[in-house]
């Protein structure tokens, strides 16, 4: 099982993954810029990073381009926002991520996806 990297700038959303990590077993590496995002995935190769679409001035696009310039093996990227913002998500899933999903969604599956998504690899 491979670490998930969380990209988000909210204490109190990431305290929710965090603990549901440990909870199920999964290590969980936090993010609070994507610049950190990058040199964390660099150093760790997660087997996912989980993008809060709505993080403080997230370029998208930017962040996949160098999370596959500096990952050998590219991680499962998986965004979500919130679902009232749908040009958000619909941006995202052009842009590149593997999944896309609202808040709700994501916070609703969490405890049950994190495990499978602590070992999917592209």
């Amino acid at each position: 099982m491979g670490a998930v990297l969380v990209l988000c700038d909210d204490l109190m959303f990431t305290s929710k993954v965090t603990a549901t990590g440990r909870a199920v077993g999964v290590a969980v590496v936090v993010a609070r810029t994507a610049e950190a995002a990058v040199r964390r995935a660099a150093e760790s190769a997660p087997a996912s990073v989980l993008v809060d679409l709505h993080n403080p001035g997230l370029n998208l696009e930017q962040l996949l381009l160098e999370l596959r310039e500096k990952c050998p093996a590219m991680p499962r990227v998986i965004g979500f926002g919130s679902h009232v913002d749908v040009d958000t998500l619909k941006a995202a899933r052009r842009a590149g991520c593997d999944l896309v999903m609202p808040r709700s969604q994501f916070s609703e599956q969490l405890e049950a996806k994190l495990a499978e998504w602590s070992t999917m690899s592209c």
